[in-house]
Parts: structure tokens; C-alpha cells; sequence
């Protein structure tokens, strides 16, 4: 019998972790908050190119607020990265958290491997004052103010 894709699900996620996870958001009111614009202390959990669901390269950050009211919660950035404007609004933001990597756009395939290891060279080892706000047109905008070295 051939292996149907829940069972595939099943075997590629951590579903007894995924059932914890269930049961700590249902204890503790389980609903998402949206962080407001401000100014927060974060990490970055998540650094890719992934793609947006119109199938465009976009690049996704997601940013975990480490103090305040908002602990623990998550600001998302999604940049879709088809015009010059936007991968320069994505390299102004790698440039800024002084990861000593050379941040430059030459194709998508190494533009995903770039992102890699930017997200390599934070995880761990940095964290970043991040300036959340709202932008031209609603837009939310991101930059880093400060970066702190982890574990000195």
C-alpha cells in the first residue's frame, strides 16, 4: 500500500512536539498578537529565500523580541525581492547587523546561499536593536540600530 501524504506529514514533523506546542498556546490564550511599530531588542529566528504565494523570490526575517511586553513574540519582515529597490532595502538591512559578510545580489542561487550564511554568522552570536515602523504607503520598515554580541 502506498504511503499516503499524512503518514509522510507525520514522519517529517515533529508531531509530539507540534501536540506540546498545541497545548502551551491553548494555556496561554493561544492567540497571536500583533507587535506594534516601535523600537524592540531582538534575535532573528528565521533568514531565507523562500517565495511568496504569487510564486516571486522574496526574502522572509523573523525577528523574536527578547524584552518587554512583547516577549517572545515575533515581527515579520517578507521582502519580495524582484525589483533593485527591494533587494537594496534587504542589503541595507544585512549591512547593518555587521556580520562582516560581504552583502551583494548577483543571482538568486547565491543570493539564497548569502542569506545562509548571514543567518549563520547571527545565530548564537548576535542580537539587534531593531527600529519597527511604519513606512511610505503603510508599509512597515526595518532597521537596525544597535547590534550586541551574545555570550561575552
Amino acid at each position: 500500500m502506498a504511503e499516503n501524504i499524512w503518514d509522510k506529514f507525520d514522519k517529517a514533523i515533529d508531531t509530539e512536539g507540534l501536540a506540546k506546542d498545541v497545548k502551551e498556546a491553548a494555556e496561554n490564550g493561544g492567540e497571536y498578537v500583533e507587535v506594534p511599530h516601535g523600537d524592540y531588542e531582538v534575535s532573528v529566528q528565521k533568514l531565507e529565500l523562500t517565495t511568496s504565494k504569487k510564486g516571486d523570490p522574496m526574502v522572509t526575517i523573523w525577528f523574536k523580541v527578547l524584552t518587554g511586553e512583547y516577549k517572545g513574540s515575533l515581527i515579520f519582515m517578507n521582502q519580495v525581492v524582484t525589483k533593485g529597490f527591494q533587494i537594496h532595502i534587504v542589503n541595507e538591512l544585512l549591512g547593518s547587523m555587521d556580520t562582516g559578510i560581504d552583502i551583494e545580489f548577483v543571482t538568486y542561487r547565491q543570493y539564497g546561499n548569502l542569506l545562509m550564511d548571514v543567518a549563520e554568522a547571527i545565530d548564537g552570536n548576535l542580537e539587534f536593536a531593531l527600529s519597527y515602523k511604519e513606512g511610505k504607503k503603510g508599509f512597515s520598515t526595518y532597521e537596525i540600530t544597535e547590534v550586541f554580541e551574545v555570550g561575552e
